[in-house]
């Protein structure tokens, strides 16, 4: 098993209507790319979160599907516009059983 964890500080000028389509649009990468087996996203919540308004985590197969993913057109697709709205920070990783 393969996870990927994000989270998002939205630049200064994106507005609640644009986050809430960064939500939508991220759920709805399960449902368009086979290689994402679970997901969960969010707005959060945490007082520790240093400026980081949404997060969330995806599972894979393993590596490669991961990899497959991020090269899918859904996923380029979708950060073609998102890019420009967020700093990302991103952590990946096996699962070592």
């Amino acid at each position: 098993m393969y996870i990927h964890m994000f989270a998002f500080r939205f630049k200064a000028e994106v507005t609640k209507a644009q986050k809430d389509h960064v939500v939508d649009e991220i759920r709805k990468l399960k449902s368009g790319i086979p290689e994402v087996l679970e997901s969960w996203v969010g707005m959060n919540d945490s007082p520790r979160g240093q400026g980081y308004e949404f997060g969330g985590v995806m599972k894979f197969r393993d590596k490669a599907a991961f990899e497959a993913y991020g090269d899918h057109p859904v996923h380029q697709k979708l950060l073609g516009w998102l890019m420009p709205l967020i700093e990302p920070v991103e952590v990946d990783f096996p699962v070592i059983a």
